[in-house]
């Protein structure tokens, strides 16, 4: 079953330095879908809070399987409109609606 729109939840607005959660879910794709989440439209690299990713400057962690992205501190660069896509390889993967989030 290809999946649906899926429901994202992204804070208006975050204070610098907050843990701040976005979250992207749908119910209806099977297999379960993934979840990859987009900032001004470019998507974000999946990290998991390795050294890599602090070279890079990267402050969030991504899980492609339950849609979270989890910012540890916000800065001011964290500010932009963010959506997520959800695929499960059937059918035309579906987008949420932007929402924007200022930091």
């Amino acid at each position: 079953v290809a999946p649906a729109t899926p429901v994202c939840e992204v804070p208006n607005s975050a204070m610098t330095g907050t843990v701040v959660q976005l979250s992207c879910k749908e119910t209806e794709g099977s297999p379960p879908s993934e979840y990859q989440w987009y900032k001004n439209g470019v998507a974000l690299l999946e990290k998991t809070g390795t050294g890599s990713a602090r070279a890079a400057n990267i402050t969030y962690t991504m899980n492609k399987k339950s849609g979270i992205l989890l910012f540890n501190t916000v800065t001011k660069n964290d500010t932009g409109e963010y959506f997520c896509e959800a695929s499960n390889g059937i059918g035309l993967s579906q987008k949420c609606s932007v929402k924007r989030m200022q930091v």
